[in-house]
């Protein structure tokens, strides 16, 4: 029976008006089906566009220019810039070691796509989640892990640049399934 509602939905998706028609005792239902969308062209990750230009292409340009860009790339790899983070976890008592680790934990199984960190600051263990570039995406986050860590608050730390994860974009497709009622 679940070989044929998956050839029927396989079908479904290549033959318009297929379900037309539906056979008595079946339903249609649509799902939703959110693909997560590249933000860069993986196949350029850690390529040098330089080495990678067609045959034929010639860059007029000084050693200095391309030197320049190699030296700014390989300074973002080890600058720290001022960003937010949230604070989940802050305490300096007898079992904050073992705390800090619970919540890091409980944390990360109730929002596993975004970091966390645990740091020890004598006496003070602290948690704090995120890489977020402005306040305003700090703000939103925060929204969202209030209603599991009341206590969470933002803080301004230095850290590497993050990657873009949380802008990308998604593609929507439509799935019909027919079901047996």
């Amino acid at each position: 029976m679940k070989k044929f509602v998956a050839v029927m939905a396989v079908l479904a998706a290549f033959v318009p008006g297929l379900f037309a028609q539906v056979p008595e005792g079946y339903g249609v239902v649509d799902s939703l089906v959110f693909t997560r969308t590249s933000m860069v062209d993986t196949t350029l990750v850690g390529r040098s566009i330089f080495a990678i230009m067609p045959a034929g292409v010639t860059v007029f340009q000084s050693d200095e220019v391309r030197e320049s860009v190699y030296r700014r790339i390989g300074e973002n790899d080890i600058s720290n810039f001022n960003g937010y983070r949230i604070r989940i976890y802050f305490d300096n008592s007898q079992h904050a070691r073992e705390e800090s680790s619970s919540v890091m934990y409980r944390f990360k199984l109730k929002f596993p796509e975004m970091s966390a960190y645990r740091t020890f600051d004598s006496p003070n263990f602290k948690v704090t989640v995120g890489d977020f570039r402005t306040r305003s995406e700090a703000l939103s986050a925060l929204k969202r892990i209030q209603a599991d860590f009341r206590s969470a608050f933002i803080v301004r730390e230095k850290f590497k640049y993050p990657a873009l994860e949380g802008e990308q974009d998604f593609r929507v497709d439509t799935l019909r399934v027919m079901r047996k009622l």
